[in-house]
């Protein structure tokens, strides 16, 4: 049967098109659990990350010594290229999902530790003065003081920590654990055109989506800040 010159089969996965509105139509079900995938890889790796740098970051920062060598372990780690990362992990936690989070939250860690301290520090000195005047000790003094202050550029830290873990993920194809990139990945074997732009556009969204979702978090624990540029 032919219709305005085309036959029933023409169409554009036939053609194997980068746009294809009909391959989202018919792998929807397959793109939402590679989608799926990869939010809860991503945001476990991120929430484990934040968990770990912050109680690391306090117990060093009084000593610039073991301060020296968390920074330059984490600096290390994130020297070694995430595939060869994966790799390594493999042997002691097999190809699943927890190797991939493993990775990603090592990686994290270089970014967000030091966010952590770098926030602490910029807290101002006559702040600090006037809390201990005002008889406020260390645990009160970090709670109600000093990390409210630090929030700023820990967000700022953990917006990049948050972007680069998203795009990351996806490197978890090697293992079959890394949600849209096992998309990517299998398209790029069988150059299915479709198959790698929307895996690639989706992943894309959701890293403008967690960078979003954390501008607007700063902004609920940073009410004071509203309005400044």
């Amino acid at each position: 049967m032919v219709g305005h010159g085309l036959t029933l089969t023409d169409n554009c996965l036939t053609r194997n098109d980068w746009v294809c509105p009909l391959y989202v139509r018919t792998r929807s079900t397959e793109l939402v659990e590679a989608t799926v995938s990869h939010v809860l890889i991503s945001l476990t790796a991120v929430v484990v990350a934040l968990l770990l740098a912050i109680p690391l970051a306090l117990a060093v920062r009084r000593s610039p010594r073991w301060r020296r060598t968390l920074e330059g372990g984490a600096a290390v780690v994130y020297t070694i290229p995430s595939l060869a990362l994966f790799v390594l992990l493999v042997p002691f936690t097999g190809l699943s999902a927890l190797t991939v989070v493993i990775g990603l939250v090592l990686y994290a860690q270089t970014i967000l530790i030091r966010a952590v301290l770098v926030g602490l520090a910029a807290v101002p000195a006559d702040v600090r003065d006037a809390a201990a005047g005002m008889g406020y000790g260390r645990g009160r003094l970090l709670l109600v003081v000093e990390a409210p202050l630090a929030v700023p550029t820990v967000m700022a830290g953990l917006r990049v920590a948050a972007v680069s873990t998203v795009a990351l993920t996806t490197v978890g194809a090697i293992i079959g654990h890394g949600g849209l990139g096992d998309l990517i990945y299998a398209g790029l074997r069988s150059v299915f055109r479709a198959e790698v732009l929307t895996a690639s556009l989706l992943c894309v969204l959701l890293a403008v989506v967690a960078d979003l979702s954390l501008v607007g978090l700063q902004r609920v624990l940073t009410p004071w800040r509203r309005g400044v540029g």
